[in-house]
């Protein structure tokens, strides 16, 4: 089956709201989407339960992201812990009452939060961030949901940059309400061979995020996206390719992940560019494994 390929709706705006949430949903539809990810900025912005009518309404699925804002954390030094807990499950709440398999992000730090740590802190950091998730993932596994933890590039976190980092650091509740959020651009900087990365990841993958290599539109630029999908597939990763990119023309958001130029003539543009390439490695891929799935006829 074709795999499920969403759209994160900071493609176009920030924070989602119940008044921009219908119009994106429908143009995320338009342009052939199969889901939506939905950032949670703060508690509130939307409305799960008129989310999920819309989104049943147009034949779409749903991923909740969380957003790790100033203050929230699950390692004391960079925020509030007890607070960070009460937001994070808020989004697994949102997430059960929209069907949503995951809630993804990089829930241990604010994104920005960089500290130098030597080997004993980073043990010592490591544990407690072990211990503030554990209750969060027992939470989620009794509801069927996942925390895909998603390391970041090394000017977002200090604390975990690669999927060896990431399995390390969770291999105690992984499996258990727990996996990994893998980002192509992340992956793009911090990993010597990406697609080995996934690979190593295997079955603790949870979800993917895909961008071009400078956020922009995927296909064009020089990730090496068959090796991408091959990896993926060895991995044995059926879930949702989510696209993530970021709208410039929000003062937040472009500071926030770094977007000082166009990355794009415009955001549909972007969207549109993006599905078309992952429908193409998608056919592709399935084409190199089996050749008898091709029906074009040739002269």
């Amino acid at each position: 089956m074709p795999r499920t390929i969403a759209v994160n709706t900071w493609v176009w705006t920030s924070p989602l709201t119940d008044a921009t949430l219908e119009p994106l949903a429908r143009k995320a539809k338009d342009l052939g989407y199969d889901a939506l990810e939905l950032p949670l900025e703060n508690v509130g912005d939307w409305d799960p339960s008129r989310t999920r009518d819309v989104l049943d309404g147009l034949g779409l699925g749903a991923v909740v992201v969380g957003a790790m804002g100033p203050g929230r954390s699950l390692v004391a030094r960079a925020g509030d812990v007890a607070a960070t807990q009460t937001y994070l499950r808020a989004c697994l709440d949102a997430a059960a009452v929209l069907r949503s398999p995951v809630l993804a992000g990089p829930f241990y730090t604010p994104t920005g939060a960089t500290w130098r740590m030597d080997a004993e802190e980073r043990v010592a950091v490591v544990r407690e961030l072990r211990d503030n998730l554990a209750p969060l993932a027992e939470e989620a596994a009794s509801t069927g949901l996942i925390l895909a933890v998603e390391p970041l590039n090394r000017y977002e976190t200090s604390l975990l940059n690669t999927v060896e980092q990431s399995l390390d650091a969770l291999d105690p509740l992984l499996g258990a309400g727990v996996g990994l959020a893998l980002d192509t651009y992340h992956l793009n900087i911090e990993e010597k061979r990406p697609a080995d990365a996934i690979r190593a990841a295997g079955s603790a993958i949870a979800h993917v995020q895909v961008c071009g290599s400078d956020r922009g539109a995927v296909g064009d630029d020089h990730t090496d996206w068959p090796g991408i999908f091959a990896a993926l597939g060895d991995a044995g990763y059926r879930g949702t390719l989510g696209l993530e990119s970021f709208t410039g023309e929000n003062a937040t958001i472009a500071v926030a992940a770094s977007v000082w130029r166009p990355l794009a003539p415009s955001q549909d543009d972007l969207a549109a560019r993006s599905i078309a390439a992952l429908r193409g490695f998608e056919t592709n891929r399935a084409l190199d494994k089996n050749p008898a799935l091709d029906t074009k006829e040739y002269p």
